[in-house]
């Protein structure tokens, strides 16, 4: 039988092995998490934070983003990864934070659209960087031409989740303005469709104002050009909007808000409630527009009975400007500036809302060209301009295209297949304040009803245009047939006429073939039209 040293229950005992856990150490063993589960995944996850930033700080400060990647092989299991933008640069006393501590950064608490939220991406780079590698990251900025550019090497301290500076100076010989980031870690460089240089491929398509430029381990250089000068529109902040908050949001709302009176409180704190709707909402929660919203908050059924007021009370959609959707001309030359392609079909819904955070669902369908023509359809899925590379099957994006039954608009789907087959790309690009993704990796977007209906709306209304195409092309193939038939035997049979008619058998060939143009034209060329049009 065990003693124990003390007499002191055992509870006391367990209770002083216990301690808080920093985020930077939690995510030390769990790096899994973040998207550093196998090595050529590991590098596609440095690379694209540092790109996300990028483009994001680009984007905030209306400069159009020019970005350098380049990727060196130091030895057999460690790779150099540079990352350099021509952004406004990072201001000298945030710089250690923003890429040397974990949950650290502005937009979290913002509600608009924005590729990265939470405040790891790039400092997890730099966490991976330095558990694979034990070498600190090394980031240079410069903020103005006129103002020195300043390097900092870094690494972060897991303990206290803290930036832990290893030497600090500066470089007279950086660009006039932008950042660089350098990162030695353990990865793989691989080729093929979940690879780098494939990422960047599809970041160009739904960043068409971006211009990107990757130099690979075999000094190989790919450049992808912007397609258009136009940076997109900068996404507003805005407020919360009623329909989908949860009751705990509520409740915080309730308790922290400066409003003295419930009115105001739900005028100020919620987008589209003016005051007409106000007052519908209170008179239908039997709430007294006066009232301290901190008492309100005391009273758990009440506040149940504001918040089913807000379900059935009629809001407008939350605003669109705190959005920024690609647009379908800039999705269009996106598309066609990375791949040759027949048809293409793109299509925009209208901002809808879930749980309080406003979306968008843009799509796109593009066919024949350089496609793939054989097996299943290809499925590209982004969002808020970042493409989602692993976890396709897990995604809301593919289980709504799963849902369509792809014969009603011409394809081929094999019995039991949940996707069609042919030369198809399928692109959904959702745009929302807040994607609601399956994992802190950010790989897939979750089921949520209210996604999954707006995606399968958008994609069903792009794939009716192509059915439309598609069966335009049968027509034609099919007059283009008859047309070749008619045309072997036409002759024949004006000779034929001739000796019943007496006319010349030239002019009722010639009379056959104009009939014949007239009832094909619109499936022949000028040039067969010609051909076959009277002699």
């Amino acid at each position: 039988m065990n003693s124990r040293a003390s007499d002191a229950p055992i509870a006391v005992e367990l209770a002083k092995k216990q301690k808080a856990i920093s985020v930077a150490e939690f995510f030390e063993k769990n790096r899994q998490m973040l998207g550093f589960d196998s090595l050529p995944r590991s590098l596609i996850t440095c690379v694209k934070e540092a790109v996300d930033n990028s483009l994001d700080a680009c984007e905030e400060a209306s400069i159009l983003p020019d970005i350098y990647i380049r990727i060196k092989k130091v030895d057999e299991r460690i790779l150099s990864v540079v990352v350099e933008d021509n952004g406004p640069g990072v201001q000298r006393d945030v710089l250690p934070r923003v890429f040397g501590k974990l949950l650290y950064g502005s937009r979290f608490h913002a509600i608009r659209q924005s590729r990265g939220q939470q405040g790891i991406g790039i400092s997890a780079a730099v966490l991976y960087a330095q558990l694979t590698s034990g070498k600190p990251a090394r980031i240079t900025s410069r903020i103005d031409p006129k103002l020195p550019a300043y390097v900092y090497e870094l690494k972060i301290d897991t303990e206290t989740n803290e930036p832990k500076i290893i030497s600090e100076n500066y470089d007279d010989f950086f660009t006039s303005r932008g950042t660089r980031i350098e990162l030695s870690l353990e990865a793989t460089y691989v080729r093929g469709k979940q690879s780098v240089l494939e990422y960047l491929r599809n970041t160009a398509i739904v960043n068409p104002h971006a211009r990107i430029t990757l130099v690979d381990p075999y000094d190989e250089k790919f450049v992808f050009e912007r397609a258009c000068d136009v940076l997109p529109r900068q996404p507003v902040e805005i407020k919360p909007h009623p329909h989908g908050i949860e009751l705990g949001t509520l409740v915080k709302m309730l308790q922290s808000t400066d409003s003295h009176r419930l009115s105001t409180f739900l005028s100020s704190s919620f987008a589209k409630i003016g005051g007409h709707t106000m007052e519908s909402i209170c008179r239908e929660a039997s709430l007294d527009p006066g009232m301290s919203p901190q008492e309100l908050a005391k009273d758990i059924e009440a506040v149940k009975r504001l918040l089913a007021a807000f379900q059935k009370i009629k809001i407008m959609a939350p605003p669109k400007d705190c959005l920024s959707p690609i647009t379908d001309d800039l999705l269009k030359k996106g598309i066609t500036q990375n791949h040759r392609v027949d048809f293409i079909s793109t299509v925009s819904r209208p901002v809808s809302v879930y749980r309080g955070n406003p979306f968008l669902v843009e799509a796109a369908i593009a066919y024949g060209g350089d496609i793939d023509s054989e097996g299943r359809a290809e499925i590209y899925r982004f969002a808020n301009r970042v493409p989602l590379m692993y976890q396709q099957g897990a995604c809301a994006i593919t289980h709504a295209i799963e849902r369509i039954n792809w014969k009603n608009y011409g394809l081929e789907q094999p019995k039991g297949a949940k996707a069609p087959i042919g030369p198809l790309m399928i692109m959904v690009h959702v745009a929302s304040t807040n994607v609601p993704f399956t994992s802190e990796s950010k790989d897939a977007i979750a089921d949520i009803p209210e996604i999954e209906d707006e995606i399968e709306l958008a994609v069903r209304e792009a794939a009716r245009d192509l059915g439309r195409y598609l069966s335009e092309q049968k027509k034609a193939l099919d007059a283009r047939k008859k047309i070749k038939m008619f045309e072997a035997y036409t002759r024949e049979l004006a000779i034929a006429l001739e000796g019943l008619t007496g006319k010349d058998h030239t002019v009722i060939e010639s009379k056959f073939m104009e009939v014949l143009s007239k009832k094909y034209s619109r499936f022949v060329g000028p040039e067969e039209a010609e051909e076959n049009g009277p002699q």
